[in-house]
Formats: structure tokens, C-alpha cells, sequence
């Protein structure tokens, strides 16, 4: 597989015009060292401030069992926050694809193939949730907490802007949950719009709500992917607000039958995933 570590997400094949390829093919797949942009908010991989991982649901897996006849099924990803590279989306999708006529003797054969390919491009162990098609409807829920969405400001820049976060004057220690649905950003090569919902839960200082919804919302206009507008998030809220506990977590909108939802967290190792109407 394309594991140069000099890679980045300007020499993927985002953007580009690419066959279809249902041969498996694990040189897809594409690496992106995550150091290039945690170097912008000054983390590195052998000190960060946080754990975490990126959950990648995939709505669009098949393969074709020993008899050619096809499987298909969902699939949840975890991909260590500590793991060198991220994967881009477009070549995961590829890889994915490459599985459709491909012959499996089993389910479990697909999985062992899917963590050893992923393991190795990102440089982690990645672990692999196959889920048949009659999955639970409870898996969706509403998100933790108390929703921002409703607060009555005023927007008149787009620009991101970390300034804009600050606690309230009140100085009470507080510990709460709070969600929002307003958060866009988009694609770092392609422009590309995303969509996501984000859950915050801290406990500290009393943040601003106020302040904490028009930071969120300068993010509509900024270029970056899902994995690093949760750190950034992450690491702004911890420099402007200091709370002494911090989980960032996000859930996107799928985009070609794949959707990324990271969290980050400086207490917490694991975090309720459910996904939401959106997902």
C-alpha cells in the first residue's frame, strides 16, 4: 500500500478522476501522517494531550463468498487518535470498493484482511465491528447534553476564529454535557462541504455557551478534515477555557457510504458512539 510518509492530502486522489477497481487491491490505500496539521496547534504524537479514536462507519461493504454469491454488510472502524497516519476517505472508499468481486471463505477472513491492511497503513492497531443488515433501530438516539442550536446570536463572520471562546463571569465550577448540529467544515483538498453534529463535555470553569456556538459556527467556512477539527477543537477549548476535563466528540455525515466520527478526551477512553438521525 502508498505508505510514503512524505505524503499528503494534496497527492491523494481526492479530486481526481479515478477507475473503478473490484479486484482487491490494499495499495489503495492512502496514508497521511497526522503530524502536518497537529503541528498547527502544537501537539505532537509522542506528547498529546488527549486519547481518543476515529469511529468510521461504512454503509457500503460487500465481497463474494467462496461461491461468487455477494455478502453485504456494515462495517465500524476504529482507528487509534495516537496511530501515525490517518487514512483519507477517498482511497478507504476505493479500498472498500475493491472488495465487491472478490472472493472471501468467510466473513472473518474479510475482517482479519481489513485489520491487517489498516493496522499497517496507519501504523496501530485498528479494530473492526462487522454488523449483518438487521441492526437495531435503538442505535440511534439523540446526542448527550444541552443543545446550543436555539441560543438567539447574531453571525456576521465565517472566518475561524478561536478568539471567540471565553468563560462566563459567573466563576462557577461546573460539569455539563453540551451538543450542537451547527458545525461545518470542509474538505482540505477538495472544498467540499461537511456536515456534523458535536458533543462537548467538560468539567471546569463555566464556558460561555454564547461564546462556544459562534466558535463552533467559524468553523463553516474553514478547510480541514473531520480528525483534525475535533483536535482542534479539543486543544482551542483547553487554551482559551482550561478545564480541567475535556471530551471532544464528533459525528459526521456520511459521504460516499462512509461517514468519520472522532473523539477526543482527556478522561475518558470510551465514549458513547450512538449514532443519530443524520448518520
Amino acid at each position: 500500500m502508498n505508505t510514503n510518509s512524505n505524503g499528503t492530502a494534496k497527492d491523494s486522489l481526492l479530486g481526481k478522476s479515478t477507475p473503478y477497481c473490484g479486484v482487491y487491491n490494499p495499495e489503495l490505500l492512502f496514508p497521511i501522517p497526522r503530524q502536518e496539521k497537529r503541528d498547527e496547534i502544537n501537539v505532537s504524537i509522542g506528547n498529546l494531550p488527549f486519547v481518543g479514536l476515529d469511529i468510521w462507519t461504512a454503509f457500503e461493504v460487500s465481497w463474494l463468498n467462496s461461491k461468487g454469491k455477494p455478502v453485504v454488510a456494515i462495517a465500524e472502524f476504529a482507528f487509534p487518535a495516537d496511530s501515525e497516519y490517518l487514512i483519507e476517505s477517498k482511497s478507504f472508499k476505493l479500498y472498500l470498493n475493491s472488495f465487491n468481486g472478490t472472493r472471501f471463505s468467510s466473513p472473518e477472513e474479510v475482517v482479519k484482511t481489513w485489520i491487517k491492511d489498516l493496522s499497517s497503513a496507519c501504523g496501530e492497531e485498528v479494530s473492526v465491528d462487522l454488523r449483518n443488515l438487521d441492526f437495531d433501530e435503538t442505535l440511534v438516539s439523540k446526542l448527550p447534553g444541552i443543545n446550543l442550536d436555539d441560543l438567539d446570536i447574531e453571525i456576521t463572520d465565517y472566518q475561524l476564529n478561536n478568539q471567540l471562546l471565553r468563560n462566563d463571569d459567573s466563576n462557577e465550577i461546573v460539569s455539563e454535557t453540551v451538543n450542537s448540529h451547527l458545525l461545518k467544515s470542509n474538505c482540505l483538498v477538495t472544498g467540499q462541504p461537511d456536515w456534523g453534529s458535536v458533543v462537548i463535555r467538560y468539567e471546569g470553569l463555566q464556558i460561555d455557551h454564547e461564546s462556544l456556538l459562534h466558535y463552533l459556527i467559524s468553523f463553516r467556512e474553514h478547510n480541514e478534515f473531520h480528525e483534525q477539527c475535533v483536535e482542534r477543537i479539543f486543544t482551542d477549548i483547553m487554551t482559551f477555557c482550561s478545564p480541567e476535563k475535556l471530551t471532544v466528540y464528533a459525528r459526521y455525515v456520511r459521504r460516499g457510504g462512509l461517514d468519520i466520527n472522532p473523539y477526543r478526551s482527556n478522561f475518558e477512553e470510551e465514549f458513547d458512539i450512538s449514532r443519530t438521525l443524520r448518520q
